[in-house]
């Protein structure tokens, strides 16, 4: 037991006479062992991830997906039995079989060209459908008569007229004169001609069917000549007439189309022509006979329109489809 003790008491002695000694760079690496014995104890430890016992929730999917997705297979169903966008009408495939004019249209595109040679010239005509969707709501009302209003009409005047007793009951209804004078009107006579089968209507003079409105539609003419410049009118063809509204000159072609910021600029500040109206009589009228000679005539200011609304139909219809192919994406 004493020499046991002996020997607890001498060890430590013996080792801190023997630190002193150690050289300094031993001590260091001494510390530093520790401190890494240290780490890898903390890093040995196991981790566990956590993890939870609850169901995992997903964000539920749009509730109008559907109803949205069935109401636009709807108008498309209703778009194609209305009229088929797929085959040109025979009276637009005519003009353009019978017409010099090419048609220039890229599906998705609201612009279209018509483009021929007259002699050294190169004519380009170009619209838009979008002249049909700025249509407001007077100038519709122009166009046609309002249908809600003609059902209204149509209504108070079957009411008027049906009257009980006389020549105006269930079984002579349209067989004659009531003994008053009025002439009973059978619900089926009183619907509004907007409302009436296409080709139900026949003027009485002439037998032909009632004429579909027109709409204003704007035509940009732009003629040039290799080396010599541009001329560009500006025209408005309805109900088959063409009535010029501006006519500029450009010494540059590139100008009278400007489609860079840099070319708009440099056109700003031309002085390409007074307007139409301000020049002679005589003037305007030779202008008129100048387009009328290179095939902007009457039957252009025909087919235009007509070309613009099936067109409008075609890209409506085309809208319909991407819009519910996205949406049932």
């Amino acid at each position: 037991m004493i020499s046991l003790r002996c020997l607890g008491r001498s060890v430590p002695r013996q080792i801190s006479s023997v630190i002193p000694h150690l050289p300094h760079g031993t001590l260091s690496a001494i510390r530093q062992s520790s401190l890494l014995q240290q780490s890898w104890r903390r890093a040995s430890k196991p981790c566990y991830a956590a993890f939870s016992t609850s169901p995992m929730t997903r964000e539920q999917e749009g509730q109008v997906d559907q109803e949205l997705s069935a109401k636009l297979e709807s108008e498309i169903q209703v778009e194609r039995e209305t009229r088929d966008t797929e085959t040109l009408p025979p009276s637009l495939r005519d003009f353009l079989d019978n017409s010099p004019y090419q048609l220039e249209d890229k599906p998705g595109q609201e612009e279209f060209a018509l483009t021929r040679k007259f002699g050294d010239e190169s004519i380009r005509i170009t619209c838009s459908i979008a002249d049909l969707n700025n249509i407001n709501q007077d100038d519709a009302d122009q166009l046609g008569e309002d249908p809600a209003l003609s059902d209204e009409e149509a209504a108070d005047a079957a009411a008027t007229n049906t009257q009980s007793g006389g020549g105006n009951t269930k079984g002579s209804i349209n067989q004659g004169r009531t003994k008053g004078g009025n002439f009973a009107v059978a619900p089926e006579d009183s619907i509004a001609p907007s409302d009436r089968a296409e080709g139900s209507y026949e003027d009485p003079s002439t037998g032909e069917g009632e004429p579909e409105p027109s709409f204003p539609t704007r035509m940009n003419v732009l003629v040039q000549k290799a080396g010599k410049g541009a001329l560009q009118m500006e025209v408005v063809a309805e109900d088959g007439e063409v009535l010029i509204e501006n006519v500029y000159y450009f010494q540059k072609p590139e100008l009278a189309d400007a489609k860079t910021a840099e070319l708009d600029w440099s056109r700003r500040n031309l002085y390409t022509g007074p307007p139409f109206p301000n020049l002679d009589e005589d003037l305007q009228v030779l202008l008129e006979r100048y387009l009328h000679e290179r095939g902007v005539d009457t039957a252009l200011a025909l087919w235009v329109p007509e070309y613009i609304d099936w067109k409008e139909q075609r890209e409506y219809l085309t809208w319909l489809s991407n819009v519910k192919t996205f949406v049932d994406a």
